[in-house]
C-alpha cells in the first residue's frame, strides 16, 4: 500500500451482513417486529435499506454468536422507538454490568462517540429471530 491508497474505502459505502438459519422465519421476524420489508432478493439472500444503507440477511449453516451488536440504528426518540418495538414483540436484554445497565430496556451511556458532538449515547439492544445482536442507539447534546 502507497502513500496514495490511505483511506481507499473512505468513500465506499458500508453493508452490514447477517446469517440466518431459516430465512423465512427472519423474513418474518423482520417484516411483523421491525415493521422492514426486502427491497431487493435473490436465493439464500433479503436486501434491506434503512436510512440510505444497506443490510443482508443471508442463508447460513452458522449459527451467530449473539454476544455483541452486529448492528444498529441511530434513532431520534429511543423511548417511542422500543415501546413501538416491544408493543410488536421485541424483547429486549437487560444489562447489569459494571459502567452499563438497563433500566426498562434502556442503557444511558456516558461519553460515547463525543466525534459526534454528543455527550453520550443512550442504547437498546435485543436479538433477532436468528439470534444476531440488534441495537437501537439516541445520540445525548
Amino acid at each position: 500500500m502507497n502513500a496514495d491508497d490511505k483511506g481507499i474505502l473512505n468513500n465506499a459505502r458500508v453493508a452490514t451482513r447477517l446469517p440466518a438459519q431459516d430465512l423465512d422465519r427472519a423474513r418474518r421476524f423482520y417484516s411483523e417486529q421491525l415493521g422492514l420489508e426486502p427491497v431487493d432478493e435473490r436465493p439464500g439472500g433479503l436486501l434491506y435499506r434503512c436510512g440510505g444503507a444497506d443490510f443482508a440477511l443471508f442463508q447460513s449453516a452458522g449459527e451467530s454468536p449473539g454476544t455483541f451488536t452486529q448492528m444498529g440504528w441511530e434513532v431520534d426518540d429511543i423511548e417511542a422507538v422500543v415501546s413501538e418495538l416491544e408493543r410488536r414483540g421485541v424483547v429486549f436484554e437487560e444489562v447489569d454490568l459494571p459502567g452499563l445497565r438497563t433500566r426498562d430496556g434502556i442503557a444511558e451511556i456516558d461519553g460515547n462517540y463525543p466525534s459526534k458532538g454528543a455527550r453520550g449515547e443512550r442504547g437498546a439492544w435485543f436479538r433477532d429471530s436468528e439470534g444476531n445482536m440488534l441495537g437501537v442507539g439516541q445520540p445525548v447534546v
